[in-house]
């Protein structure tokens, strides 16, 4: 008993402990980066596998942390130990890391791969440029600094299209990316324009949350980030042009001002920037599709594959038959139409029912639309149900394709108490007629007749007013209440400022999660951007406007006390500082309890 429970101990245990590898999925040639081994669980005899493709620098460098809490009376505590290697790639390409093995109590785990790009390195410039052009580049270079500008080479909108020559019908996939390099966008305001997309079927797809990634693009790396992507599908033959979108982003310069004191020198000085960008327009051409459509063609495009069952042949007559038909496969799924089963005469027929379960994704839109067919025989016989066509344009194979389901042979019996005959089919009565029936027919009624004598009322005067009355007063409320909604939908910056706190709330719980993790550089910046935000909505200060002192003033005015006041200040200062100098898990903890403790006194304050 003793060795059982010791051996359920150990695997109750081993379900426990989380060994993994994590490391950039972009790298740069010639630049150091770091690859971490997290366990949490206090281990030994890590292996690391063969750095090949890259440069050992350093590490192993270990670090653990550790917490404990108490919820509700149960105590939870959390153990982290963490390795750290620093690695640098010496030529591009891709390169796979294999697992690496580590000892957590006499037992070996195994970490996971980790694939990662190495990307050339920038171009350098070029000779001419390194001359006497060399000052004159400086000189602007600083005059962008001291003024805040952005050059154009720094951050830029790229519109990709999957496809610029496909045939009517056929999924185009357009993106909106951002390339930005040596700026730090902070956020994207309302001012977005997006093409009507005039002649496209439009799929727009969930964007989820925005991820960046390292490109390398005309000789230079950026940290790219696609903004907006959807499927577009012509409608028609023909150049198709698609117009310019237009996008504004908040951007955090850097500003070079006079030196002031050592803080202003080691902190530096930033502020708001309001950047204008345009993604370039683009020409789709469309063919037109092949002469010679076959019949049953009724615009399908794409790949496609067809299944049928019926639910048998031999039966009686009153008794269901069920054809199902199931088209599969990837294209304008949702521009299919239904196929049309010309069931013989004699069957009471009744629309299908169609199932539809696609999915929408990069390379287009994919899936099933299932029909079922029920129909009901009223007469004896053999019958032959048609075969159903389906006809569609194959993009890959440039022809048309027809799919086929049955034809099926059908023997039916006469069913029990069914007088008909099996030549007895002109006597068939539908159901249209049927329902008729049953509106034309009333049957005769022997109750004693209710007389009313002419000219008395049966409702009082009062009752009359109420019925005429209520309806316009329930309508005038109603106008009332909608035409403050729409005002107050209107009115952007007071919506702004009612969900300044759960707008923050929501900023912090996702910082909340990032604390868990090992990404600093994310965590901080959730924070600072949910304090910046709070701050922005709340007091109304536009994002070009957004700066310490600003923030102190309006504060002021609005009677804010002199110490609440002073700790915004230092968590504004606190959480920029540590983006570019993270300190430890203790840090991270605390920088996030006075963030929401700060937010929490300035709702309490009514600013």
């Amino acid at each position: 008993m003793l060795i059982l429970l010791a051996a359920a101990n150990m695997l109750l245990h081993a379900e426990d402990v989380s060994f993994r590898a994590q490391a950039p999925s972009q790298v740069i040639a010639g630049k150091p980066f770091q690859l971490t081994y997290t366990v949490n669980q206090r281990a030994r005899d890590l292996k690391a596998p063969d750095f090949e493709g890259f440069d050992y620098i350093a590490g192993p460098y270990t670090s653990q942390s550790s917490s404990t809490s108490f919820v509700n009376g149960k105590r939870t505590s959390t153990f982290t130990l963490t390795y750290t290697y620093t690695l640098m790639g010496n030529k591009e390409g891709k390169y796979t890391l294999k697992p690496a093995t580590i000892r957590v109590d006499g037992q070996e785990y195994t970490s996971n791969g980790v694939q990662i790009t190495v990307l050339p390195p920038d171009e350098e410039p070029a000779p001419a440029a390194q001359g006497g052009n060399t000052q004159n580049n400086a000189q602007k270079q600083n005059r962008q600094q001291e003024t805040g500008s952005v050059s154009q080479d720094n951050i830029f909108m790229r519109t990709i299209v999957s496809k610029t020559r496909v045939h009517e019908q056929e999924a185009v996939l357009l993106s909106y990316k951002l390339y930005f390099a040596g700026v730090d966008v902070a956020q994207f305001t309302n001012n977005t324009k997006i093409p009507e997309f005039t002649g496209f079927l439009k799929q727009e797809l969930e964007q989820g949350e925005i991820q960046t990634e390292l490109e390398h693009y005309n000789g230079r790396n950026y940290q790219t980030a696609t903004i907006y992507r959807t499927l577009l599908y012509p409608q028609h033959s023909g150049e198709i042009k698609i117009d310019a979108a237009q996008f504004e982003a908040v951007l955090r310069v850097q500003v070079r001002q006079q030196v002031r004191s050592i803080f202003d020198d080691f902190f530096g000085s930033y502020t708001n920037v309001t950047k204008a960008l345009t993604a370039p327009g683009v020409t789709i051409y469309a063919e037109p599709l092949p002469k010679g459509k076959p019949a049953g063609f009724s615009g399908g495009v794409g790949r496609f594959s067809m299944t049928s069952d019926i639910t048998g042949t031999e039966m009686k007559t009153n008794e269901a038959v069920t054809a199902k038909i199931n088209i599969q496969g990837a294209g304008n799924m949702k521009l299919l139409k239904t196929p049309a089963i010309d069931w013989p005469e004699g069957f009471e027929t009744y629309d299908p029912k169609v199932t539809n379960n696609f999915k929408t994704g990069t390379s287009g839109m994919s899936g099933s639309k299932s029909i079922e067919y029920l129909a009901i025989p009223r007469a004896a016989g053999k019958y032959t149900v048609p075969a159903v066509k389906f006809a569609y344009f194959d993009t890959q194979d440039k022809e048309y394709k027809t799919l086929t389901a049955g034809p099926w042979e059908l023997n039916i019996e006469r069913g029990a108490g069914d007088k008909e005959t099996e030549a007895v089919v002109q006597n068939y009565v539908g159901k249209e007629e049927i329902r008729q029936l049953g509106t034309d027919i009333r049957y005769i009624h022997n109750a004693e007749p209710q007389y009313t004598k002419s000219g008395k009322k049966s409702y009082s005067c009062t009752t009359a007013v109420l019925c005429y009355l209520l309806p316009l007063l329930i309508a005038a409320a109603l106008f009332v209440i909608f035409r403050r909604q729409i005002r107050e939908n209107a009115d952007i910056t007071r919506r702004r400022y009612k969900k300044a706190n759960k707008v923050a709330q929501k900023r912090l719980k996702e910082a909340q999660r990032l604390m868990q993790g090992t990404d600093d550089a994310a965590f901080y910046e959730a924070v600072e951007r949910a304090a910046w935000s709070y701050l922005s909505d709340r007091l109304s200060i536009p994002t070009a406007q957004m700066n310490k002192d600003n923030i102190a003033s309006i504060l002021h005015d609005k009677k804010v006390s002199e110490e609440l006041i002073a700790e915004v200040r230092e968590v504004l200062s606190t959480a920029e500082f540590a983006r570019y100098a993270p300190a430890g898990e203790n840090a991270k903890e605390e920088l996030y309890n006075r963030t929401a403790e700060l937010i929490n006194n300035l709702e309490n304050s009514k600013i």
